[in-house]
C-alpha cells in the first residue's frame, strides 16, 4: 500500500518549524564570510550593512533599556528580539531567524526526520496558516487541511506571535496533546482538534506498480535523501518492466531544491531547461538538464498543499518534458532561501529569501501557483469539517456538525438524501445503517463513539487508492497516452 506509514499516528513534524522553502546553497555575500568565521554580527555588518549612526541607535536603546527597565533583562532576548524585529520588517514570511533550538529542529527537518505533529505552517498577514498536511501524519489524520488558520493552542491565542513563537507552542514532548483551535474557510465558527505529538524518520518516497505496468511514486518532502529514495524506486519499477509514471506530489510542502533539480533531470532531455533562478538585480542563473529524458509518458498530480520544489518538479516536467498535470492548483511559493547557520557562533540560524526561482518558460508562478492540465477536485468529503463529539446528534436538529455527518455518510456510500445540515429520517436511517454495520448500538443518533467510528472510516476510505479520484484520473491519462501510441 502507498500509504503504509499512516499505519502509525506519529508526528513527523519539525515541519511545524517554519514556512514552507526551497533551500539553495548558494555564494554568501562578504559580510556573511566574515561573520562566518567568528566576528560579531555588528562588525560583520560594518562593512557595507549598518551605518555607524545605525548601529549607535540599536546600541542606546539597548544601553537605555538595560539601565532603566524596571526588571533585570536577558541580554540574549534583547538581541534575538532585534533581529527577529529586522527580518520581519522585510514582509516575507519565509524569512526567518531561529534560536538554537529551532534551528536544531531545523536541520533535523532537512534531514528528514521530525518532531511534532506533521503540518506545514507559514504566517500570513499575522496569521498561522497550515501550508499543508504530511501525507500519514497525526495533521492528516485529524484532519487538518491546506489554508486552516490556527487560532489557538492549548487554549493560548496565536495572535500577535511570531511565526517561531507559535510553532513553539505547537511543538511539545512525545506523547503529549496539542489542542489546536482552527480557523476553516467557508465554517462560520472555529473547530478544534486534539493531534498527540510524537518522533519518527521520516520516508519521503513510496512507489507501486498497477496492473497495467503504471508506476506510480508518491513524494511527500524534498529531504537530502530524497533523490536517492526516488532513483531506488524508479529503478525497481523500470525492472518491473513500468510503460508509463504518475508522479505524486500533493501535500508536498517542497526542501531543497538541488534535490529536486537532480530528481527533475532524470525526465528532462539534454539541453532542456530545468529551473532558472533570478536574483534581485534581475540576472538570471539557468539550469539546463544533462539527463537523456525517458520514452514512455509521464503524469504529475498535484493540490493546493504542492508547493515550492514541489512546484518547481511540475515545472520542469510539464515544461521540458511533456508530462501533463492533474489535479488542482498548487499553492504558488515562488521564492529561493538560504540557510546560514555559522554567523552568530551559537547555534542560532537565519533563512533568508535570496531569490526568486521561474518554470523554464520563464514564468513566475509566486501567489499564482500553476494550474494543471486537467483539472480534478476532490470529493467533499475530503475536507469536510470534524464533527463536534461534546453533543449528541439527533433527528429534527440542523447544524454544520450534521452536515458533516452527511457528507461522510454519504462518501462512505450510505444513502442520504441531503448534505444542507438538517438531520432528517433518512438521515438518521444512514446512521443506523453504519452504527450496524460497525458493530455500534442502532440509536439513529450520533454520539461521540459513533462520531470517531464515523471520521475513522472515511480516513479509511480516503487513504485507499481505488477511491483516489485525483491519481486515478492521471493513471487513467498515462494508460490513455500508451494505447494511442500502439
Amino acid at each position: 500500500m502507498m500509504r503504509k506509514r499512516t499505519v502509525a499516528l506519529l508526528v513527523i513534524a519539525m515541519m511545524v518549524l517554519s514556512s514552507v522553502l526551497t533551500l539553495a546553497v548558494v555564494n554568501l555575500p562578504s559580510f556573511v564570510q566574515r561573520a562566518s568565521m567568528g566576528q560579531g554580527v555588528i562588525g560583520a555588518l560594518s562593512g557595507g550593512g549598518l551605518t555607524d549612526q545605525e548601529q549607535s541607535k540599536l546600541s542606546t536603546v539597548a544601553s537605555l533599556i538595560e539601565n532603566n527597565y524596571y526588571q533585570n533583562v536577558d541580554e540574549n532576548k534583547l538581541v534575538d528580539g532585534a533581529i527577529n524585529g529586522m527580518l520581519e520588517a522585510l514582509g516575507d514570511p519565509y524569512s526567518s531567524y531561529m534560536d538554537t533550538d529551532t534551528a536544531g529542529q531545523f536541520s533535523e527537518s532537512i534531514a528528514g526526520s521530525f518532531t511534532g505533529i506533521g503540518a506545514e505552517v507559514s504566517e500570513d498577514n499575522g496569521n498561522v496558516v497550515i501550508v499543508s498536511p504530511i501525507k500519514g501524519s497525526p495533521a492528516e489524520q485529524a484532519g487538518l487541511r491546506a489554508k486552516d488558520v490556527i487560532v489557538s493552542v492549548n487554549g493560548e491565542s496565536l495572535s500577535g506571535k511570531d511565526l517561531n513563537a507559535a510553532v513553539a507552542k505547537i511543538r511539545g514532548e512525545k506523547g503529549s496533546t496539542a489542542k489546536l483551535e482552527v480557523k476553516r474557510a467557508g465554517s462560520s465558527e472555529t473547530m478544534t482538534f486534539d493531534i498527540v505529538r510524537d518522533d519518527i524518520a521520516m520516508e519521503t518516497v513510496y512507489a507501486r506498480m498497477t496492473d497495467d505496468k503504471i508506476g506510480v511514486i508518491e513524494i511527500t518532502q524534498f529531504s537530502l535523501n530524497t533523490a536517492q529514495r526516488f532513483e531506488e524506486e524508479l529503478q525497481k519499477l523500470d525492472a518491473k518492466g513500468m510503460k508509463g509514471l504518475v508522479i505524486d506530489v500533493r501535500n508536498n510542502p517542497g526542501g531543497v531544491l538541488s534535490v529536486v533539480e537532480e530528481m527533475a533531470e532524470q525526465f528532462v532531455p539534454k539541453g532542456k531547461t530545468l529551473v532558472q533562478v533570478e536574483d534581485k538585480n534581475g540576472q538570471r542563473q539557468v539550469t539546463d538538464s544533462n539527463g537523456q529524458g525517458v520514452n514512455y509518458p509521464i503524469a504529475v498530480v498535484t493540490n493546493g498543499g504542492s508547493a515550492s520544489a514541489s512546484e518547481i518538479l511540475a515545472g520542469a516536467l510539464k515544461q521540458s518534458a511533456g508530462a501533463t498535470l492533474y489535479g488542482e492548483t498548487t499553492y504558488g511559493k515562488g521564492t529561493v532561501q538560504t540557510s546560514m547557520d555559522n554567523l552568530f557562533n551559537d547555534g542560532s540560524l537565519i533563512k533568508i529569501t535570496i531569490a526568486k526561482w521561474l518554470t523554464p518558460n520563464g514564468d513566475w508562478i509566486h501567489k499564482k501557483g500553476i494550474k494543471p492540465d486537467v483539472e480534478v477536485a476532490p470529493p467533499d468529503y475530503y475536507t469536510v469539517t470534524p464533527i463536534n463529539k461534546d453533543k449528541t446528534l439527533k433527528y429534527d436538529m440542523n447544524n454544520n456538525d450534521v452536515k458533516s455527518a452527511q457528507i461522510m455518510l454519504a462518501g462512505l456510500d450510505y444513502t442520504v438524501d441531503r448534505k444542507d445540515g438538517y438531520f432528517d429520517r433518512e438521515t438518521e436511517a444512514a446512521v443506523r445503517s453504519f452504527q450496524q454495520d460497525h458493530k455500534l448500538t442502532g440509536t439513529g443518533t450520533i454520539d461521540a463513539k459513533t462520531a470517531a467510528a464515523l471520521e475513522a472510516e472515511l480516513i479509511k476510505h480516503i487513504q485507499d487508492p481505488q477511491y483516489d479520484v485525483q491519481l486515478n484520473k492521471a493513471i487513467a491519462g498515462v494508460k490513455q497516452k500508451l494505447s494511442a501510441t500502439k
